[in-house]
């Protein structure tokens, strides 16, 4: 730790008890290492990584619904737009919500109605009413992001980072292994037999949040729009959490540039696999997910600028690697590893830093960090597509080098001007 970074964190202890007097920080507070059980942050995890897979599943199963509903690829696809236009909806409608309603109850009632919009998705009988309850399930999935906050308020400052990632780490698994869930399932009985077991599952996590999270008071009092208004002021005083935003599109952009053509390249030559083989892949993803409990471990011991420029690293490191995977099966999986962990490395001492710039505003902070990461995921799909059909897989993997490197740069090169009252609590090195 740097000299100005001990001089950071000491007025940050001096205005601890400034920044954290709003009784859902405090909750977190009280409690000392160790205060969040680890059944309890198990249960979160799996929870998140559910919520977020309802989101993935259609994904591998449109020629199915094609074949089901007789209708066009073409048209089929549009079941992925409207899952992206409802979680955006989600994203900027619903998540603030968390600072404005009891985090318990707002959780069971998005989960319950899930659960009935996957049964609703499960029996759709044509494809406007699947594309109207599909996006609904994809705009109720954003309840992950409403735990995700809910996590780090229960967790003690000192174990924040970790707990953020464990959690954190379900919605990675969540997100890689939907496709592989819903392949295998619609292998068993077409592509209807997902959305029914998930509803199963959504209403059983109800059940059992309900019972096990503690109530957590809400942290404001104003009225639904001026709460939804302040979401852009926020963004405006905090350079802190504009340079995570920036961060956070780049490195989803570059993360959903190895995702989006990777069936094809699978698909051709020289691999020529099949359809299920394919969503197995996924699971290699799953590997470095497994970085962010202890990405998140280095983050609460102060080391957390240190772990986000290795991460950075790392990714720039991953797409050479990728690189060779044209043609070596074992350097693509060392490449998907190694991207995955770097992505999620950073991601968590992101998600880490936000957290703490606003602990009473933290389902707002959080929606304005994910509405970047989601606005990159969608840059770098669409881009993805159109590089892989001009220049392959090598075109591919510059264009994820193109978006790891500014990200790097841009961590070394942007340390934001702090203002006095807005150091950070327990985030010595947050502007490193």
């Amino acid at each position: 730790m740097t000299t100005d970074q001990r001089g950071e964190h000491a007025a940050g202890d001096s205005v601890a008890g400034k920044r954290a007097k709003g009784p859902k920080d405090q909750k977190g507070s009280k409690g000392s290492k160790g205060s969040l059980s680890r059944p309890l942050m198990i249960v979160l995890a799996t929870a998140v990584g559910a919520a977020v897979a309802n989101r993935f599943y259609i994904e591998p199963l449109l020629s199915l619904v094609a074949d089901a509903f007789h209708v066009s690829s073409t048209a089929a696809g549009l079941l992925v737009t409207s899952a992206n236009v409802g979680y955006v909806i989600g994203l900027v409608l619903l998540v603030p919500l968390g600072d404005l309603v009891e985090q318990r109850r707002l959780v069971t009632l998005m989960l319950v109605a899930a659960g009935v919009v996957a049964a609703a998705c499960a029996a759709a009988p044509n494809l406007p009413v699947m594309a109207l309850t599909l996006g609904g399930l994809a705009m109720l999935s954003v309840c992950a992001q409403i735990l995700v906050p809910l996590a780090a308020t229960l967790a003690a400052p000192e174990e924040r980072g970790h707990v953020v990632g464990f959690v954190t780490s379900g919605l990675l698994i969540g997100t890689l292994s939907a496709r592989t869930l819903s392949g295998l399932a619609a292998g068993l009985a077409g592509f209807r037999l997902i959305f029914a077991v998930a509803a199963v599952v959504m209403v059983v996590l109800a059940v059992l949040l309900n019972r096990v999270l503690p109530s957590t008071p809400p942290a404001q009092q104003q009225g639904y729009r001026a709460l939804l208004g302040s979401v852009l002021t926020l963004v405006a005083a905090e350079p802190e959490l504009q340079r995570r935003m920036t961060l956070a599109f780049l490195q989803f952009a570059g993360f959903t540039v190895l995702w989006a053509p990777m069936a094809f390249l699978l698909a051709g030559p020289p691999y020529h696999y099949g359809a299920l083989v394919i969503g197995l892949f996924g699971l290699f993803g799953v590997a470095g997910a497994m970085a962010a409990p202890a990405a998140g471990r280095l983050g609460d011991s102060g080391r957390g600028g240190l772990t986000v420029t290795l991460s950075l690293a790392v990714m720039v490191v991953s797409w050479g690697v990728l690189a060779l995977g044209g043609s070596s099966l074992v350097a693509l999986i060392a490449g998907i590893v190694l991207l995955d962990a770097g992505f999620q490395g950073a991601h968590i001492n992101h998600q880490r830093t936000v957290f703490a710039l606003r602990p009473e505003a933290r389902s707002r902070v959080n929606t304005a960090y994910m509405f970047a990461f989601f606005l990159g995921g969608v840059a770098g799909s669409t881009l993805a597509a159109l590089v892989y059909d001009a220049a392959g897989w090598t075109g591919t993997c510059l264009l994820g080098l193109a978006l790891a490197v500014p990200a790097l740069l841009l961590w070394w090169l942007w340390t934001p001007r702090r203002r006095a009252d807005a150091t950070l609590q327990d985030v010595p090195d947050a502007g490193a």
